[in-house]
């Protein structure tokens, strides 16, 4: 262009025209106002200027805008205008809250470390305390007497309540099965050696009981009523459980009942050992069941005086007669339906004496009897 020669203007006017229409929107950090405010290009009608209050205190906080909310002032985004003063923002936002990393509640986060304390009892429930809970329950007080020693309910009883916890040992006797069934004593008598204990119980001996005993303590009695026969009441001759007096009673109980079942067996047995303790028969086994032996047919009991020689074909009923005589003898067994009975008979026979006798029962094939005096009669 030569010297002296104006420039023309169309061309930037042309250019500005062109960034205009090109660049519709502000760029960067032009519109000041704006990032001041937090309002963008289409809110900033709102914005005004008007005198600060006098004497405020602006504190600088960048808020976001919230069209919907009413206007409030920014509270130190405003500026010293010369003519003006203090100037103040209004936008429609609110102040900023801070950033997230203000927000998360950290409070209860722990380690990964699990510490387990002790948890005290309830205040109200210490050692000390239980006392003062109870006292509110009290109606009245109880004035001068704070305690009083009453009997407890249990005296006299000790040995009794000691005793309903004490466990009783049964004694294997090594009885058969049918044998064992019938055993309804586990005292017994304390004569015979084979129910003997081994050693004395003294969780309940009393360590006197041996100079201060009955003479009777410790033998069987048969528990029958008042009304029945005395003689009943009395217990055994002690040279009943000697070796000859079992052989007799075995023997009496083999060759009378032996095919009878162990009931009817041990029936037999107490009829003979019923006749010992009667005084009108003899005071020993034997003498009861041999008595009148020599007299045909006329015996107490058949298989004594029938003629034919005793013989022992079968040793295991023999066992089971010998173990029914000597549990029948300690008392282990006593049959109430048989009770105080002294004779019996089969029954396909049917003696006159049976006609003067109570009948008590009817065990197997043979029927018992008692009397009515105690006696023979």
């Amino acid at each position: 262009m030569a010297p002296g020669q104006k420039r023309s203007r169309f061309p930037s006017i042309a250019l500005g025209i062109g960034f205009l229409l090109g660049f519709p929107t502000v760029g960067a950090y032009q519109d000041m106002v704006s990032l001041v405010a937090g309002q963008d290009i289409q809110a900033r009608w709102t914005a005004v200027v008007e005198r600060s209050v006098a004497g405020s205190v602006h504190k600088a906080e960048m808020p976001f805008l919230n069209p919907d909310a009413p206007a409030a002032a920014v509270s130190g985004a405003g500026r010293l205008t010369p003519g003006i003063g203090e100037v103040a923002f209004r936008t429609g936002g609110k102040a900023a809250e801070g950033s997230d990393e203000k927000n998360i509640n950290r409070q209860a986060k722990h380690g990964r470390l699990v510490k387990t304390l002790p948890m005290a009892p309830p205040r109200l429930f210490n050692a000390g305390t239980i006392f003062e809970q109870t006292s509110l329950l009290k109606a009245e007080p109880l004035g001068e007497t704070l305690m009083a020693f009453v009997d407890p309910d249990i005296k006299g009883k000790e040995v009794q309540i000691a005793s309903a916890f004490y466990i009783k040992k049964k004694q294997d006797l090594g009885l058969l099965p049918a044998i064992a069934e019938l055993v309804n004593n586990e005292e017994g008598d304390i004569l015979p050696s084979a129910y003997a204990p081994a050693e004395p119980d003294y969780a309940r001996a009393s360590p006197f009981a041996s100079i201060l005993r009955d003479e009777n303590a410790g033998r069987f009695i048969p528990p029958v009523p008042q009304s029945d026969h005395p003689w009943a009441r009395t217990p055994l001759p002690p040279d009943v459980f000697s070796e000859r007096e079992q052989q007799c009673l075995t023997a009496g109980v083999y060759f009378e009942a032996r095919g009878e079942p162990v009931r009817g067996q041990a029936a037999v047995a107490q009829v003979i050992l019923n006749r010992v303790r009667n005084p009108t028969y003899p005071n020993s086994i034997c003498g009861v069941v041999y008595q009148n032996e020599k007299w045909r047919n006329r015996c107490q009991f058949s298989f004594a005086c029938d003629g034919i020689k005793d013989r022992v074909a079968s040793p295991k009923h023999w066992q089971m007669a010998k173990d029914v005589a000597l549990a029948v003898t300690a008392g282990r067994i006593w049959l109430e339906e048989v009770g105080t009975a002294t004779h019996y008979h089969a029954t396909y026979v049917h003696p006159r004496w049976a006609n003067f006798m109570e009948r008590t029962k009817k065990i197997g094939q043979h029927i018992f009897y008692r009397t009515y005096g105690g006696g023979w009669d």
